[in-house]
């Protein structure tokens, strides 16, 4: 029987052991923190459920335009503790479930951490496991080690969090109120999702960003739709401006950018990117390739250099989101137990940014068909157009589409919207299985939808193909 070690159970670690399990392997995992790891318990559960709370918030705006009189957002209070002991309650009963849900497999679950031991002969790998509740430590020799440490947030030493008032996104949900007005450092996915939750909750919220918009490795369209929302909701966008230091003052911080200004408040978040958890797992002595940065080098079937050691998720550096740590994990089992299996395919990759609205998007860029015109051509649609939209009040966002130019075969897409998230599943399908525009063209929406837009989009250049 092959023997499977994982170093880590967040979504790479548990998905890939539930796999190894299915496949009747002797799996064990060894997590610090718990079932789930830090996606769970700190960081896209958390996030997401306090998320959630914030579009409840958001139901609350312009509601005299649909003929309700609210009273509206100044008539809503949010309740901070009572947020947090949500977020935190969903967070431990996720974790709570992956936990029975990998024992009812067979998982032999470990509380603690592991490293890798000295090389031995032959097939295996000594893995050192050190549990969590003083048990003394032991060695498992393993016929495959998978390794799925996940990754912290960055800490830049001139802004070191203190839990209290210069924060990292972990430590937002121990607060006992709400911040007065909250200095976000960092512009990219994170810090972008959570200046736009607290300014949906009535936060003064200062978006600081070193470049020239707000989330700038985004689609530059759905980027700038998106900071037009915020900022005509109240948020202050400081674009251009690159934050040197973070210092506490005694009520509040004050936030000193390149230049010499500063800037005041009574919080700062900082959300400056996360550093990969592979500091302590003896890789260096093992012999297993390691990247500029800590991150684990990886082929497209998860292998390391070293036979026989694999690594997923964030602590390869691939692309940090969870749906493909769990498949980066899946493919590592699959591979390492002989599995047929096809290599990770990032180009078929839907990723979501959980602002309001949301931006979604799956397959080619803006950026590669701006660098290579005769990649695709493209529409954009506003969402203001759709009968849908005008009934729920939606004037902000768009559905964009990507098409090979002869063929049609759809290649990409971009949606902004409020639930982007599930309106994108129709062009990932349409990339994953090569679909043209013609045929999701044909395909007939429910009207009056959303979705009514992205066949309208394949519509439109359907139309064009023929021209």
């Amino acid at each position: 029987m092959s023997r499977i070690v994982i170093i880590g159970g967040g979504p790479a670690g548990y998905e890939a052991a539930l796999v190894a399990a299915q496949l009747d392997a002797d799996v064990t995992v060894v997590e610090a923190e718990g079932a789930g790891g830090a996606c769970v318990l700190s960081d896209c559960v958390p996030s997401k459920t306090f998320i959630a709370s914030s579009d409840v918030v958001t139901g609350y705006r312009d509601t005299e335009e649909f003929g309700v009189h609210s009273g509206g957002l100044e008539a809503v209070t949010v309740d901070a503790p009572a947020v947090h002991g949500r977020v935190k309650r969903l967070a431990l009963a996720q974790s709570s479930d992956i936990h029975a849900k990998l024992v009812k497999a067979g998982v032999n679950y470990v509380h603690g951490t592991a490293r890798l031991g000295d090389d031995t002969l032959g097939h295996t790998h000594r893995v050192i496991v050190t549990p969590s509740h003083g048990d003394a430590e032991y060695a498992v020799d393993a016929t495959m080690v998978l390794l799925a440490t996940g990754a912290t947030p960055r800490v830049l030493p001139s802004a070191v969090p203190d839990g209290e008032r210069i924060l990292t996104w972990r430590q937002v949900y121990d607060l006992a109120e709400l911040p007065e007005h909250l200095i976000v450092i960092g512009s990219g996915v994170t810090g972008a999702e959570f200046a736009s939750a607290y300014l949906a909750m009535g936060v003064a919220v200062t978006l600081v960003s070193s470049r020239d918009r707000v989330m700038p490795h985004e689609d530059a369209d759905a980027a700038m739709a998106i900071e037009q929302v915020f900022r005509a909701r109240g948020m202050t966008i400081l674009n251009n401006s690159r934050a040197n230091a973070v210092r506490r003052t005694g009520d509040g911080v004050e936030v000193e950018l390149a230049g010499g200004r500063t800037v005041t408040g009574s919080h700062a978040l900082m959300a400056v990117g996360a550093v990969p958890n592979t500091a302590n797992l003896g890789l260096t002595e093992y012999g297993v390739g390691v990247a500029p940065g800590g991150y684990i080098t990886v082929d497209r079937v998860s292998r390391t250099n070293v036979p026989g050691i694999y690594a997923a998720g964030d602590c390869t550096g691939v692309l940090p989101l969870a749906s493909v740590a769990a498949m980066q994990g899946r493919i590592a089992v699959w591979h390492a137990l002989g599995e047929a299996v096809a290599p990770l395919r990032l180009s078929t990759v839907a990723a979501n940014v959980f602002t309001d609205p949301e931006l979604a998007t799956v397959g080619v860029s803006q950026n590669e068909v701006d660098a290579q015109p005769t990649l695709a051509r493209q529409v954009m649609l506003p969402l203001a157009g759709n009968a849908r939209a005008k009934m729920a009040g939606l004037e902000d966002g768009f559905v964009k589409l990507f098409c090979r130019p002869l063929s049609g075969q759809v290649i990409g897409g971009v949606v902004v919207a409020p639930n982007a998230s599930e309106l994108i599943l129709p062009i990932t399908m349409a990339v994953e299985n090569h679909l043209t525009v013609d045929q999701l063209a044909h395909t007939i929406t429910i009207y009056p939808s959303l979705s009514g837009s992205i066949t309208e989009a394949a519509r439109q250049l359907m139309l064009h193909d023929q021209d």
